[in-house]
């Protein structure tokens, strides 16, 4: 069986499915180059193998049984299963068997197909709906609890002109327009947060990127004493990549401000504060990693930094690095952060080069370049 299999190889390895063949022992007589690409285990060490190598330990009683039961007996079996790879880490497939006889002899065959990336499909459109949702009932909450607010603040400051001084009534006035201030800000934030759009990828200059966010705190950072030093040594070549820039700007300044905050907490033996923004590039990704001397990130809030409000301030909403975070990961980005209490930390931001799959965006062997003028023009393909 295997043999006749083997001679049909070249067909059963185009098809983009794991294509198995076992006898009614469930003994794997063959299996398909995708089964090696999906599963990670070479022909080799699958073909003469049981099946059950496919199957999580805890399907091994009942469910692969069962498997086997419904092929032999009834009229298969076809629904969704998590297997596991070589590796142990488990993938969500499309699993359908049948029976079939070659020269006498009973086989089971089985048809996987992958179907994890539709399932991560199927959760980022949960997700973006239930982020529009959330932000149509950010929006309406926003309204309810703005005008109070305003109206709050604003009776207040007549209240400081009209009310006689007294410093205990002055200072419970400037309590009041503190807080009123503190949740408008609060609102702002969160609508901004809820708010993120899809990116617009445009071909960026990443130097030029981190030279925007840096402009708008110069100001700041000369009041303060904390000089920018931007290292692009490690850059290689332009420094191109697909990504929205106003979105990564925003993402970028939010981490100089946690940078400017720290070091003004930190304690103060030098003249100058530097904050140091390195720019690199490999094959595949290109990033900004952004460094200070501040008073750091205690072990046990490390974990915590990214979670919405959280913050060790109490004057702060919690929601910076959370944004950073869903910005960098809206570009399929990662986001890095090392720091050491009253040592400094350093956050890092890493984006793909480019979005394209390799084989779109150059020629990958000389050979391709030989015949790139060779290529025939489709009609109708563009």
């Amino acid at each position: 069986m295997a043999d006749i299999l083997r001679t049909r190889h070249d067909c059963l390895n185009l098809v983009p499915i794991a294509i198995l063949v076992t006898d009614t022992h469930s003994k794997v007589l063959y299996a398909n180059q995708h089964t090696e690409s999906l599963f990670g285990h070479k022909k080799s060490e699958i073909e003469g193998q049981r099946i059950r190598k496919l199957f999580l330990e805890d399907d091994l009683v009942f469910f692969l049984p069962n498997i086997f039961y419904l092929t032999l007996y009834r009229t298969g079996f076809d629904g969704e299963v998590l297997l596991q790879r070589k590796d142990r880490s488990k993938i969500i497939v499309r699993l359908s068997t049948t029976t079939f006889k070659e020269e006498g002899g009973t086989f089971i065959s089985f048809w996987i197909q992958e179907i994890q990336h539709l399932k991560n499909l199927e959760r980022e459109r949960l997700e973006a709906e239930r982020w529009a949702s959330l932000g149509r009932m950010v929006e309406e909450i926003a309204h309810q609890v703005r005008n109070p607010i305003v109206s709050i603040g604003g009776f207040a400051k007549r209240l400081q002109r009209v009310v006689p001084s007294t410093q205990k009534g002055y200072s419970y006035l400037d309590r009041i327009l503190h807080e009123t201030g503190k949740l408008e800000t609060m609102i702002r934030r969160v609508e901004e947060y809820v708010h993120i759009p899809k990116p617009s990828f445009e071909r960026e200059n990443i130097q030029e990127i981190v030279e925007a966010a840096l402009q708008s705190f110069s100001k700041e950072a000369s009041q303060t004493g904390v000089s920018f030093n931007l290292e692009t040594r490690n850059l290689k070549e332009n420094g191109h990549v697909f990504l929205d820039r106003g979105m990564v700007i925003k993402a970028i300044s939010h981490v100089l401000k946690n940078s400017l905050e720290g070091l003004a907490e930190a304690p103060s033996g030098k003249e100058t504060k530097p904050v140091t923004l390195t720019l690199f590039a490999g094959e595949e990704s290109i990033g900004v990693s952004i460094s200070d001397k501040g008073r750091g990130i205690p072990r046990k809030n490390l974990n915590l930094i990214f979670e919405p409000f959280f913050s060790t301030r109490p004057d702060h909403v919690g929601l910076g690095l959370t944004l950073v975070r869903r910005v960098i990961g809206e570009h399929s980005g990662e986001v890095q952060v090392e720091s050491r209490l009253k040592k400094g930390t350093t956050i890092t931001l890493t984006f793909p080069k480019d979005r394209r799959r390799k084989i779109r965006r150059e020629l990958i062997s000389q050979e391709a370049a030989v015949r790139k003028g060779e290529c025939p023009r489709i009609e109708g393909v563009h």
